[in-house]
């Protein structure tokens, strides 16, 4: 378990104390931001000094390297601080052997006059610091726990060269084979990007097993074709949170939710089989819930998914086929691409329709003109794996539009809507590790946004999802398609759309 850090103060100006009608002046602070420090680098050789630092003298950081795991650079300190609007970024530093006397949470006061900022095999260094102008202020300081996507460090490699990230639910391509290791450079993904991940052969962890699903804690290098590297310090680094795979059988891969013109009828859900399903043999549902301020019942979900009414509406599957990789719908009996004057696609896969603006759901839902919201409070899609579905039922895919309404309770007792191990949700907290079964629960509170009204735009959630790994490489993204009424089913089956690998 990761700890968490509050980090030094920040100095800013001392002021005089004595009354003046005229402004005394200020000392600048004699701490230098490392983000300022980065910033006077410019593709040369820098020497530091009281006048290039604008009268600053030093750097107040935090120590995040551990050479104890024998994976980091040898004789790189490295440290970090938030000094400038928050910023984290951080800088290594040439000691030698004496980076080795230096661990985690250290905090440090460095004066850096006359050290050289240059970069070496790529990476931005500090050499010549004085050993004799170094202090340590204290020591055991937790450290924040800052959650990075690959895609944001293959972005913008420079702000996190040299500091301490964490990768949530990171796991490798192809899936490690029994017996592999973590030895070597390993290609990372966490459904946002690849990063390589390079652990030295002769690390202490070196030989511990390749997990399935991990978080990865370490520190961001910069190779010399200004690639980024990963390097975890310690086996500490590494908490695994799944040694086994599961594979949603079904995907949301899409919807419309608000066709041009009146949507009762018209509203549908696109989703995609991991494999080949006959809905006889197999049958699924589909929920929808509406959490309108005019939705009754009215509070939180007692029911969660199963609460009925106005407030969810169930689709059984349990006729017709699809086919592994393929698209399917569910939906109005309107069979329509974007309303009543647009074009028919009855000829997709639809595997079950109804009137839902004069029928009930099956089993719970009155009928209803809108089965998704347009604006305001959250409404949301799941998929059952079984026809009944229950406060206690556990979706295999989840999709939610916004984040307003009574969605959630800590109680007792707990109420709510029940997620699935997404790209969006967890139901173990991945850096807590705490039980958060429900939407808007501890790290639950992502959610899509809404489109401007009757425009008839489908959200096409775009992304890749691996069937062997059980899990999204490519996040899914909201890729809004303005349609008109002549637009065809390829328009929203093509070019951003999901896809499976």
């Amino acid at each position: 378990m990761k700890k968490f850090l509050v980090y030094l103060p920040l100095i800013l100006f001392i002021w005089g104390c004595e009354k003046s009608e005229t402004y005394p002046g200020g000392t600048i602070s004699p701490y230098i931001s490392i983000y300022d420090i980065r910033n006077l680098y410019k593709s040369k050789p820098v020497t530091l000094s009281k006048e290039n630092m604008l009268g600053s003298t030093s750097i107040a950081a935090m120590v995040v390297s551990d050479h104890s795991g024998g994976n980091l650079p040898a004789g790189l300190l490295i440290v970090q601080d938030a000094r400038r609007l928050s910023k984290l970024r951080g800088i290594a530093i040439q000691l030698g052997d004496v980076a080795n006397s230096y661990v985690p949470g250290d905090s440090v006061l460095i004066d850096v006059q006359g050290a050289v900022l240059e970069k070496t095999d790529g990476m931005l260094e500090l050499t010549g610091v004085s050993l004799t102008k170094m202090r340590k202020i204290s020591s055991g300081n937790t450290i924040p726990v800052n959650r990075v996507t690959t895609a944001a460090i293959l972005a913008n490699p420079g702000d996190f060269e040299s500091t301490l990230a964490v990768i949530v639910k990171g796991g490798f391509d192809p899936l490690p084979a029994k017996g592999d290791v973590l030895k070597g450079d390993k290609v990372l993904n966490d459904g946002f990007g690849n990063l390589l991940l390079r652990t030295a052969d002769t690390s202490a962890f070196a030989n511990i097993t390749a997990p399935v699903s991990a978080n990865f804690y370490g520190i961001v290098f910069i190779g010399a074709d200004n690639t980024p590297v990963f390097r975890m310090r310690t086996a500490a680094d590494v908490t695994v949170l799944s040694s086994e795979i599961s594979i949603a059988p079904v995907l949301i891969t899409g919807f419309m939710s608000d066709a041009s013109g009146a949507d009762g009828n018209y509203e549908y859900v696109q989703m995609m089989a991991t494999r080949d399903i006959d809905f006889a043999a197999t049958p699924f549902a589909l929920v929808v819930t509406n959490n309108a301020n005019a939705s009754t019942p009215t509070g939180y979900p007692s029911r969660g998914w199963a609460t009925g009414e106005k407030r969810s509406y169930k689709f059984n599957l349990y006729a017709g086929k699809a086919a592994k990789g393929t698209f399917f719908y569910v939906g109005g009996i309107g069979k329509k691409i974007n309303g009543s004057k647009s074009t028919d696609i009855s000829s997709a896969n639809w595997v079950r329709t109804f009137d839902y603006t004069t029928k009930g759901g099956d089993g719970f839902g009155t009928a209803t003109t809108g089965l998704m919201a347009n604006s305001g409070n959250a409404f949301g899609m799941a998929v059952f794996q079984d026809t009944l579905v229950t406060v206690d039922s556990k979706p295999v895919d989840v999709m939610w539009v916004s984040t307003g309404g009574s969605l959630y309770t800590a109680g007792p007792p707990a109420k709510g809507y029940r997620i699935a191990n997404t790209d969006f949700y967890d139901i173990i907290n991945p850096i807590t590790l705490e039980e958060q079964p429900f939407y808007r629960q501890g790290s639950n509170t992502l959610a899509l946004s809404y489109n401007t009204a009757d425009l008839g735009i489908f959200n096409m959630l775009g992304g890749v999802y691996n069937v062997s790994l059980g899990k999204w490489v490519q996040a899914r993204a909201q890729n809004n398609k303005q349609l008109s009424t002549t637009s065809v089913i390829t328009d929203i089956e093509g070019d951003g759309a999901t896809t499976l690998k």
